[in-house]
């Protein structure tokens, strides 16, 4: 049955349960701890009247009062926006600049080719597959040099990260494994918090290497 939408007084933030850009966006959300409604919906069953709101229903969606966001980068700068504290953008318009490019870079680089692991044909996707693996393993420097993703504190470009690499040893993918910088990082980041009241219970069902445990 679908579910009908109401408009409230507050804020709130719609995203099916496993969607991996709408994962990000909780995260954020935990991370401020603040009071956000997140309701998780069946995309296959939308709340009646969500498409009026959002005709593409791009996940996650942000109704605030008589605002409505979607797209996650959009949905998670405003939020960061919104509630100032603890910033998860750079304060250095420079520095901030370079966060969002690479937010930019992992979207299109490496969700790119998680989206064709998921909806491609079987050789397709082993191809994908494979060459995310790679992709990751050629960046593994990258997560070695400092505490958070090339950077010394938490921050929006970890929110992005860290949802892709939590689905990927159920996906096949062996680079959180073999690598030891990647598997530190990945300790590192699902040890949060805020990473740990994200998860629904769908995807702590993901967890196959005993992070929860």
């Amino acid at each position: 049955m679908t579910a009908e939408i109401g408009r409230k007084s507050g804020m709130t933030l719609l995203c099916p349960p496993t969607e991996v850009r709408g994962h990000g966006a909780r995260i954020v959300v935990r991370e401020k701890d603040v009071d956000v409604d997140i309701e998780l919906v069946d995309p296959a069953h939308p709340p009646s009247g969500l498409s009026e709101l959002n005709p593409g229903l791009i996940w996650p969606t942000l109704l605030d009062r008589d605002v409505v966001l979607y797209e996650s980068r959009i949905v998670m700068e405003y939020l960061d926006e919104r509630f100032p504290h603890p910033p998860l953008n750079p304060m250095d318009p420079v520095a901030r600049a370079k966060a969002r490019l690479l937010i930019y870079r992992i979207d299109r680089d490496w969700y790119g080719l998680l989206s064709e692991i998921d909806g491609a044909n079987e050789k397709k996707s082993g191809k994908s597959r494979k060459l995310l693996n790679e992709k990751l393993l050629a960046a593994g420097p990258l997560f070695a040099a400092h505490p958070f993703f090339l950077s010394d504190e938490f921050s929006l470009v970890d929110c992005v990260l860290a949802p892709l690499l939590w689905r990927l040893p159920a996906l096949g993918i062996n680079a959180p494994v073999v690598s030891d910088a990647i598997a530190g990082y990945a300790r590192r980041i699902f040890g949060r918090e805020s990473f740990l009241l994200s998860l629904s219970d769908q995807e702590r069902e993901m967890d196959v290497l005993g992070y929860l445990r």
